[in-house]
């Protein structure tokens, strides 16, 4: 009997959603390497559109930390939804999957921060046996560590972790695609090298309070937060504002 190709990290259009995840303006000075999640968020947004994928973007309490920032281009999602929880798995965003995508097969998922929302959204998805893929050079933290660390953990879940360019020439399959040529141009520069990947689960203190909290309504919320408002260091004595005080 053949395998279920999407289980082996193929993917088709038709059976696919994308996830953008909390990438809001407030985060750009505190988050590394803002500015690529940005670019590749656009690139997927706009090959979203050539291959009929709908594109979920969710904001993570805009009442205190903002919206997506205006750098991303959100006419064509189709949805734009806040939550409280770190995970995007909603019951808003399950009920719009089950309308708009009935035989949901793969997400790909993008956005910030690695080591909260992004890898708690891996987890729900993956219970509910849904193949995920996670962008390498569309995801960060406010540490480097939590980032690479992340995605050892998502790696060791299950989940596909590829790049921008891997997750679209998998959707195309073939150069006689239609969208061939429209997607070929969003890669006339190669996958940045400022992004490099780096089981058991190897976490960090924030990464795991974080799992423990799920939800900033969560009644120790606050108290957990203050602990982490200096982010994980990339090296002993690096040092960062932090942007949790504005929950």
């Amino acid at each position: 009997m053949a395998r279920n190709i999407l289980k082996l990290g193929a993917l088709e259009a038709q059976r696919t959603a994308f996830l953008l995840c909390d990438v809001q303006e407030t985060f750009r000075p505190h988050v590394k390497h803002f500015a690529e999640v940005v670019k590749v968020a656009n690139k997927m947004l706009e090959a979203a559109k050539h291959f009929n994928i709908p594109v979920y973007v969710s904001e993570q309490y805009p009442k205190g930390l903002g919206h997506t920032t205006k750098d991303i281009k959100l006419d064509s999602a189709k949805l734009v939804y806040e939550k409280t929880k770190f995970s995007m798995y909603t019951p808003e965003l399950q009920e719009r999957l089950k309308t708009d995508v009935p035989n949901l097969g793969s997400v790909v998922l993008f956005g910030i921060e690695a080591h909260v929302c992004i890898e708690q959204t891996v987890i729900d998805l993956l219970n509910d046996d849904i193949t995920v893929h996670v962008l390498a050079d569309g995801v960060s933290s406010r540490s480097l560590m939590d980032r690479g660390l992340a995605l050892q953990r998502m790696q060791s879940l299950g989940c596909f972790i590829g790049t921008s360019e891997n997750v679209l020439f998998k959707l195309l399959r073939n150069k006689q695609h239609p969208a061939f040529k429209h997607i070929s141009k969003l890669f006339r520069e190669p996958t940045s090298d400022r992004f490099q990947h780096i089981g058991c689960f190897v976490g960090t203190s924030e990464n795991v309070l974080f799992k423990l909290l799920k939800d900033k309504n969560n009644p120790a919320f606050k108290a957990i937060s203050k602990l982490n408002l200096t982010p994980t260091p990339d090296q002993f004595g690096h040092n960062d504002q932090g942007y949790l005080d504005k929950l």
